[in-house]
């Protein structure tokens, strides 16, 4: 068995005083999730600082896009394996099997997404995200184009990079810190036919963990990539 580990390796202080908004959002994780992601705990030391990373995750990853929810956790997923970042991994992996409803295509993804079988416009998406995370100063309009191509228009483009960017972001903080994911995450979504028959998805849950509104995407499409299931929340 896994021992609790710490929250991070750093000592931050002591956690600030909660604003009314953002101890509603906490109760809500604790009520919908059953834990507070750890992410949040570890941002928890300055009210500013929390707010603003929800915010922006949320407004990213949530928000009016002509991506879809899961494309926008695919990316979070394969700029983190690039990165090697254990936190979003897990979390974000986690997120992908919820999103997908298919635990053996979010290991993938997570893993190596070129052996995922994905179709041409998510693989355009990903090797663009990677390669914007590993060589940024060698994107050139070719890059591009190849998305273009594959039918993302150009503010499409722009959300696939801030997202690939914010992961960026929030791995190597995760990395500097020695951020742990919560251990719950690893549990999520693993056994595909006890969940689909309760109905479990992930389509209430925010960014950072709190619930949402359903919503489509600026195309009109279902945010959970065009798959419609059952609500549980």
């Amino acid at each position: 068995m896994v021992k609790a580990a710490r929250l991070t390796a750093l000592d931050l202080g002591p956690e600030a005083r909660l604003d009314p908004d953002t101890e509603a959002y906490f109760a809500k994780c604790q009520e919908k999730l059953g834990f507070i992601p750890n992410v949040l705990k570890a941002y928890a030391f300055d009210n500013t600082k929390l707010k603003a990373f929800i915010a922006m995750a949320d407004d990213l990853m949530l928000g009016d896009s002509g991506l879809s929810k899961l494309e926008r956790e695919m990316i979070a997923v394969a700029v983190s394996c690039a990165n090697h970042c254990h936190y979003c991994l897990t979390a974000h992996g986690a997120a992908v099997r919820q999103r997908a409803a298919d635990p053996e295509m979010g290991e993938l993804i997570a893993q190596n997404y070129r052996a995922a079988a994905l179709p041409p416009r998510q693989k355009a998406m990903l090797n663009f995200a990677v390669r914007l995370t590993e060589a940024p100063d060698k994107i050139e309009e070719m890059d591009r184009e190849a998305l273009r191509r594959a039918g993302f228009k150009d503010r499409d483009i722009w959300d696939i990079a801030a997202v690939a960017a914010f992961y960026n972001m929030s791995n190597r903080l995760a990395a500097a810190a020695d951020m742990k994911p919560n251990r719950e995450y690893h549990y999520m979504m693993r056994d595909r036919v006890r969940e689909e028959e309760a109905g479990v998805n992930a389509a209430g849950v925010s960014a950072a963990g709190a619930p949402v509104r359903a919503s489509t995407n600026r195309r009109g499409e279902d945010p959970q990539g065009g798959r419609r299931r059952r609500r549980a929340v």
